[in-house]
């Protein structure tokens, strides 16, 4: 199960990344896409805080197993499979869409010595834009649309969750809550299991260890909710696997996960 950041040094999805310009982009804008085939071979995105809630229902929270460990929604147990989505590109049944993908192909970025400064930027390479884009167009006049200006917002927003989030794993971490994460799966028939490995999940054990006082305070800031959403998550896992057994896309025991 890999969930390492892609060798571009682009956030998943990102190929290409530009700062959006009236200059360069007057005439550009969005278009209307029949199916997100973009995330075909995605198995795994980015959440926030804001949407576990949601994102627990239909998919596996876990962490990203780097220095960094961003928590992801799992789509698939398998690097390249996606059991979500059909031939057409479209989901299969009705979903929470993460944020991270409605955001796709905008985001902030930093572009000067500022950090603090940030320009909505867009992926070129994406099919939900172009200078032949007519579902929102970029500028009016040379100043930004009041759809620019939107989905500006959105990304904003986005900032601000991805924030409280890197709060939220800082403390799992100063913690020591996070740990190796090993799920182990056995076929029906089979003799030996599938084990996933190659990320990280909250130990339990640490969990109910913790000082009395330090679980009062988990629980008054929401810390908690958003820990046992994770655990109550991980039980998809095996759903995920069913479908990708229906699908033929389970990778022959043995074969690294």
């Amino acid at each position: 199960m890999a969930t390492a950041p892609q060798a571009t040094g682009l956030p998943i999805l990102y190929r290409d990344l530009v700062p959006l310009s009236s200059t360069q982009h007057g005439d550009w804008g969005t278009k209307t896409l029949e199916g997100a085939h973009f995330l075909k071979s995605q198995h795994a995105v980015p959440v926030t805080v804001d949407e576990f809630v949601q994102v627990q229902r239909h998919f596996p929270i876990i962490f990203a197993d780097a220095e960094n460990p961003v928590p992801l929604a799992l789509m698939g147990l398998n690097e390249g499979v996606n059991v979500f989505l059909g031939e057409d590109g479209k989901f299969a049944e009705r979903l929470y869409v993460p944020a991270y993908i409605r955001r796709y192909p905008f985001m902030l970025a930093q572009l000067g010595q500022d950090a603090n400064e940030l320009s909505l930027c867009f992926d070129p390479t994406s099919d939900a834009v172009g200078p032949d884009g007519d579902f929102i167009k970029f500028f009016e006049n040379g100043q930004p649309s009041q759809g620019t200006k939107d989905i500006l917002q959105f990304c904003e927003h986005f900032e601000q969750s991805a924030q409280r989030t890197g709060a939220f794993v800082k403390e799992l971490m100063d913690l020591a809550l996070l740990m190796d994460g090993e799920v182990t799966i056995q076929p029906e028939g089979a003799e030996q299991p599938h084990i996933y490995r190659g990320f990280k999940m909250v130990n339990e054990e640490k969990l109910r260890e913790l000082r009395g006082d330090q679980l009062r305070k988990m629980t008054q800031n929401g810390m908690i909710t958003l820990i046992m959403a994770h655990i109550f998550s991980l039980d998809l896992m095996r759903e995920i696997y069913g479908r990708q057994a229906q699908q033929g896309k389970v990778p022959p025991i043995g074969v690294a996960a």
